[in-house]
């Protein structure tokens, strides 16, 4: 089947060729397709897990090497700022960023916060918090939730961003990996490693100490690594692993149906919704750009190829799409759709 979808891809675009592209202008190569093109590849001092863009300042959860901040003004010359691995311990994966703070999941090492309002001089105000082991982050306004694998997610207060208080939990069956919020903000959605998809109510958050109570569960074939919802929160998508992309119709909680599903290469790890796309970092698969404006038929309209994508980011400027990809062995790999 791969094959065929290579073989239907060279006619689609027709591309001719081998190796990979050293050229950004050219912009269909047997690594990438769909009009995607890699504006540059910077070398991260270490394995880049996962990525998010402020400010024009690439944040980047590096393994062994903490926080790396890069200067991406110039998508094509991406510059390093600042390294932050001083009493930052495990192993840094998954981030996020509010203000001037950053927080990393750190596996048995619980949650490292970096204080960076001076981008070239981060310094670490707490490490190993305990919410461990952390797999995944999720803000949720003056809260952050933490997957911790096969004891559910916690919940901590960040009023004092750079000192979260940690309060109660939500206990799962599987391993939390992935968290997301309703719309409205009365749900939260987990993906559950081999157990699917469960979905709390927290319409009564009780200032994030809880209980909150299962609405309902549903298995899904793979590994549920990510998940997240359109914006009418009633569609959810998760990277499962092997079984790729799986769509989830959400809209009657107590009956949730998967609708859809689409796996092209690799392993799906990460993902971001933005306007019936999702960007999916499928390591060795690399960035793959999938249509979901028909969740029952999605449909592959763009690649780049990647030894090992992790994490990723979008941002989007006057109709362009700019993607980071955190990529464990090439480091940061910046994308960008052609020009309107």
């Amino acid at each position: 089947m791969k094959k065929i979808n290579l073989f239907l891809w060279v006619l689609l675009f027709g591309v001719i060729s081998c190796g990979k592209p050293h050229d950004p202008e050219s912009l269909v190569s047997p690594d990438s397709a769909g009009g995607y093109v890699v504006l540059s590849r910077f070398a991260t001092p270490a394995s880049a897990q996962d990525v998010i863009v402020d400010d024009s300042m690439a944040f980047i959860a590096q393994g062994e090497g903490g926080l790396v901040i890069v200067d991406v003004t110039d998508p094509g010359l991406p510059d390093q700022v600042s390294v932050t691995s001083q009493d930052v311990r495990g192993y840094s994966t998954r981030i996020v960023k509010r203000d001037s703070v950053v927080y990393i999941a750190a596996g048995t090492y619980g949650v490292t916060v970096i204080n960076v309002s001076d981008v070239e001089s981060p310094f670490v105000t707490v490490s190993n918090l305990g919410m461990k082991p952390a797999r995944n982050l999720y803000l949720f306004g003056d809260y952050l939730f933490t997957a911790v694998s096969e004891l559910g997610v916690k919940i901590a207060t960040i009023v004092y961003p750079t000192f979260p208080d940690v309060l109660g939990e939500i206990t799962t069956a599987g391993y939390a990996y992935g968290v997301t919020t309703s719309p409205d903000s009365n749900l939260v959605f987990i993906a559950n490693g081999e157990m699917g998809i469960s979905v709390f109510d927290i319409s009564d958050f009780a200032g994030g100490y809880g209980p909150y109570p299962l609405v309902t569960w549903t298995d899904m074939p793979g590994y549920a690594e990510s998940v997240v919802l359109n914006e009418e929160g009633n569609i959810a998508f998760l990277a499962c692993g092997n079984s790729g992309l799986q769509v989830v119709d959400v809209s009657d909680t107590t009956n949730l149906q998967i609708i859809g599903g689409f796996y092209y290469s690799g392993y799906a790890k990460a993902l971001i919704y933005k306007n019936d796309r999702i960007y999916l970092a499928a390591r060795r698969g690399g960035l793959q750009i999938i249509n979901v404006a028909d969740p029952y038929n999605p449909s592959l309209i763009g690649w780049i190829n990647s030894e090992g994508a992790m994490g990723l980011d979008v941002q989007i400027n006057n109709g362009r799409e700019f993607i980071y990809v955190a990529d464990e062995t090439e480091g940061l790999i910046i994308v960008s759709s052609q020009a309107d």
